[in-house]
């Protein structure tokens, strides 16, 4: 019965993405040759031309990808794969909680590895097609190797704490485990600017008065508390340009692509910016952070104490 119930949520969700991916890429498709009367004036034919082509090309990959991802899936549940690392496991670890972190572990490290083959076709044949990567073959592995060991401790951490709890307090674990989770989420959040962050790109203070005090003055408006404005060196990965804000309670801070400062004004850059703070003015990121947390209780309610 629950090997149909994951069949039946499987299949409707990538029939659901299929069906949404499929209208998009026609839309997209069907509106190509046209500006937009509101941007015929400042955008060209050749440019909104290109931009519909790289959404399309986007979201093909990302469908193809998406039935890479649940072809692994099955695998790994119903034709037997996580059994047959649980058994290789189990003959070489007596440890139980060891034994549990390595499966885990190695699960996650066989679904990086076979996802790695689209990342690099993302970002060497996708992106640079149209012109957006600036990322070499070194950095790339640079960023794939950092990222792997900083995924690899903070996640062997969180599993093996989980695992611990699960021993230690068998009526307990799912409430004590949804505590840690909650947690770990909060410092991660307010870590991640000062520590994770510039393990992969370097952020220095901007330099530009008479846009701090227009960024300052919207933060303001906001209510948006801000350690500090920087200008990350996006370049050296992608012509992408965009800003963010990211950090939690006194450790917020305002971060902009050096792409996007080189190539807009500061009437655009507000406007790019206005439309991220808007996320933090309407609550948006608490309000789905509420919603996880709960439906993460609801969850662990249900999960054997």
């Amino acid at each position: 019965m629950f090997t149909l119930i994951f069949l039946i949520f499987l299949l409707s969700d990538l029939c659901i993405r299929f069906w949404l991916a499929k209208r998009q890429v026609r839309h997209v498709l069907k509106h190509r040759d046209a500006v937009p009367l509101e941007f015929a004036e400042r955008i060209g034919l050749s440019s909104h031309q290109r931009a519909a082509d790289y959404t399309v090309a986007r979201v093909q990959l990302s469908s193809f990808e998406r039935i890479f991802d649940s072809v692994v899936l099955i695998s790994l549940t119903l034709l037997g794969g996580l059994q047959a690392l649980d058994l290789f496991f189990a003959r070489r670890i007596d440890h139980e909680i060891l034994r549990q972190l390595a499966l885990v572990l190695s699960v996650f490290a066989i679904s990086g590895a076979l996802s790695l083959p689209f990342s690099a076709w993302r970002r060497f044949k996708l992106e640079a097609k149209f012109g957006f990567n600036r990322m070499t073959p070194a950095l790339f592995i640079r960023d794939t190797v950092v990222s792997t060991l900083v995924a690899g401790i903070v996640g062997a951490i969180f599993i093996a704490t989980i695992l611990s709890l699960m021993s230690a307090a068998p009526a307990l674990w799912p409430l004590l485990a949804w505590l840690f989770w909650v947690g770990f989420n909060l410092v991660v959040l307010w870590a991640y600017p000062s520590l994770v962050a510039p393990l992969f790109n370097k952020f220095t203070p901007l330099d530009r008065p008479s846009l701090q005090t227009r960024i300052h003055e919207l933060a303001k408006r906001c209510g948006f508390e801000l350690k500090g404005l920087f200008v990350m060196d996006g370049s050296k990965r992608s012509a992408h340009g965009n800003a963010y804000f990211t950090g939690l309670g006194r450790n917020k801070r305002i971060v902009f692509f050096d792409t996007l400062l080189s190539r807009l004004n500061d009437d655009e850059i507000e406007a790019v910016l206005a439309h991220e703070l808007g996320h933090f003015k309407h609550r948006h990121i608490l309000k789905r952070m509420i919603l996880s947390f709960a439906v993460a209780l609801v969850f662990s309610c249900y999960l054997p104490g």
